[in-house]
């Protein structure tokens, strides 16, 4: 299984090839980001219950290829804009631990502001 900087190479050399890098600036990379989570958000409208589960069981590759698409451009931005993405996610992991500690969400869906 390829690691992200090879994946990321792939996306490049994908990209490259056909000369779209001319395209590809922060705003319409990030439009592009939020459409692809839109396609995996669509999978799911409308179901809930059983036929939820019986959907995402019959669909995991379209699902998974959409999911997929988002990957893409996460790691075409964070390249792009030379962020370090995975050093950025450990740093928002931290954030996170901090705002939502365990004694306080455990269990809980509340948004941080709202924990007492």
């Amino acid at each position: 299984m390829p690691g992200l900087d090879e994946l990321t190479d792939k996306i490049l050399d994908f990209r490259d090839k056909r000369d779209w890098q001319q395209f590809h600036n922060p705003k319409d990379l990030a439009l592009s980001l939020v459409l692809e989570a839109t396609e995996v958000l669509e999978h799911f409208q409308w179901k809930n219950g059983s036929a939820l589960d019986q959907y995402i069981n019959s669909n995991k590759d379209q699902i998974g290829q959409e999911l997929a698409d988002v990957l893409y451009w996460v790691l075409l931005i964070s390249k792009d804009l030379n962020i370090n993405i995975l050093q950025a996610l450990e740093a928002k992991l931290k954030i996170n631990e901090e705002k939502y500690p365990i004694e306080k969400s455990k269990g809980k869906a509340d948004k941080y502001t709202e924990l007492n």
